[in-house]
């Protein structure tokens, strides 16, 4: 059977992966587990799931998929990151090992577990207004934020900090978009939605 079905891919090495192809297959597309640069041909987009991304970055060097991914995210194609994805996806990260690598893109720089440990794990109702969701609930946990932003980066989401400070925690740049939190943890697909309409 022919399909013209678009074909997104979730890197499928670490964290909430059968979430996320959960969510993209109740948005029309076809989602597929990426765990070979082989099984990167032939798709439209790219999910990078929350999970731990020190681990994510390890196993995503054993198995050879660092430079597939960047050139994959070179080659505009579009790319989501939650949590964790959201650090892989970044040009920069604080508080991290000197020895992790990122895909990059994302022309930011993170903070890993910004929010707090485990224990400090939250939700809350935030404004993603610029992509048409007046309220989406977010779940954080051990979550990052952004502390920079580079020039041709878009802020989607910030939420206030302890002290009233903005903690920038959606963005977008060109076809890449990254969020702290894990809306594949929700049951409410307009996120996904959104990432698939850029597609």
């Amino acid at each position: 059977m022919v399909t013209n079905q678009q074909q997104v891919g979730v890197l499928a090495l670490q964290g909430d992966v059968r979430e996320h192809l959960q969510m993209l297959e109740s948005v029309g597309v076809v989602a597929k587990k990426v765990k070979s640069a082989q099984d990167l041909n032939k798709l439209d987009g790219l999910v990078i799931p929350g999970g731990e991304s020190t681990t994510i970055s390890m196993l995503s060097q054993r198995a050879g998929l660092i430079e597939p991914i960047r050139e994959f995210i070179k080659s505009d194609k579009a790319v989501y990151g939650s949590c964790a994805g959201m650090i892989m996806l970044a040009d920069r990260v604080v508080d991290t090992r000197t020895d992790q690598e990122t895909f990059g893109g994302l022309d930011i720089t993170v903070k890993r577990n910004a929010f707090g440990r485990q224990v400090d794990s939250f939700e809350k109702i935030i404004s993603l207004k610029d992509i048409g969701v007046d309220q989406f609930n977010a779940v954080f946990i051990r979550a990052p934020w952004v502390e920079k932003i580079g020039a041709g980066v878009q802020v989607l989401a910030q939420l206030a900090g302890a002290a009233g400070e903005k903690r920038i925690v959606m963005v977008r740049q060109g076809k890449l978009i990254a969020t702290s939190f894990h809306p594949e943890l929700t049951g409410d697909n307009r996120i996904h939605k959104y990432f698939v309409s850029l597609l």
